[in-house]
């Protein structure tokens, strides 16, 4: 199996190494494990994509790039250049340090690096390590996905939907915020919700007397309802969401369209 592996945190983020064991564990003593990877920390950028400016690209081993641009940017360099001439049987984005929930969703380089491979009619997902007290004072704070993330992968790729609908979908996956043996076990939840806004700004005066805002993360994943990834990683399981690049909503299709008769 020849698997590309990109993240949001950087090229040498230890998440990226995390992955990089784990997609060579998937990828077997036959497979290739190639790094496309952004060269400085691409942390919330969504789906941003360089669109009106070029990105430099750097070989800095063998089968290992960093890239002047998104997560977005390394998937579209990866499969269009760096493995242009045999495209990836999968792609796998993270290890993220932080996790990527309810509304973590729509700010995560992350998860764009996910959804771009589909577009691309590839195999992706997404992984994501929650950090906190339960995890932070470890010698590996990535052991839980270390442990974790192999079988997830094995049994996603043995058993689930990829090409069902004409925007394929990707898998989500987030770690809680503990020791490995801690972890209760893995559950399949919908995107969570938290109640209070996600983001707010805190303002700083700067000594030369410009006004700075610094962004402050919201409510905690505990607001979440039950079955939802932000609440059932708080309760200390690992967590496989289901996502696609379609973000209509097919409930209100039929309901509007009676609006414009």
């Amino acid at each position: 199996m020849r698997i590309l592996i990109t993240n949001d945190d950087g090229i040498s983020a230890p998440g990226l190494r995390a992955l990089h064991a784990i997609a060579s564990e998937i990828a077997g003593p036959d497979g290739e494990v190639w790094t496309v990877a952004p060269a400085f920390e691409q942390s919330a950028v969504s789906h941003c994509i360089s669109y009106v400016r070029p990105m430099l690209i750097q070989k800095l081993d063998d089968r290992r790039f960093a890239v002047e641009g998104s997560p977005a940017d390394c998937v579209l360099a990866g499969v269009h250049d760096v493995m242009k001439e045999a495209k990836p049987d999968l792609i796998l984005s993270g290890v993220n340090r932080g996790h990527n929930v309810a509304e973590d969703v729509i700010y995560s380089g992350t998860l764009s690096a996910a959804r771009e491979a589909t577009i691309h009619g590839i195999r992706a997902i997404s992984m994501s390590q929650a950090y906190g007290q339960g995890n932070l004072g470890l010698s590996d704070m990535f052991e839980a996905a270390r442990r974790f993330a192999p079988d997830i992968i094995r049994r996603l790729l043995a058993d689930a939907p990829w090409f069902d609908q004409p925007y394929p979908v990707f898998y989500n996956v987030n770690f809680p915020p503990i020791p490995a043996d801690h972890v209760k076990g893995v559950k399949t939840a919908v995107q969570g919700h938290r109640p209070a806004a996600t983001f707010g700004v805190e303002p700083q005066t700067a000594p030369n007397g410009r006004l700075f805002l610094w962004l402050q993360h919201g409510s905690g994943n505990e607001s979440a309802s039950p079955g939802t990834d932000a609440r059932e990683i708080h309760e200390g399981y690992a967590t496989v969401t289901p996502l696609r690049a379609d973000a209509t909503a097919h409930d209100l299709v039929n309901r509007l369209s009676e609006v414009f008769v």
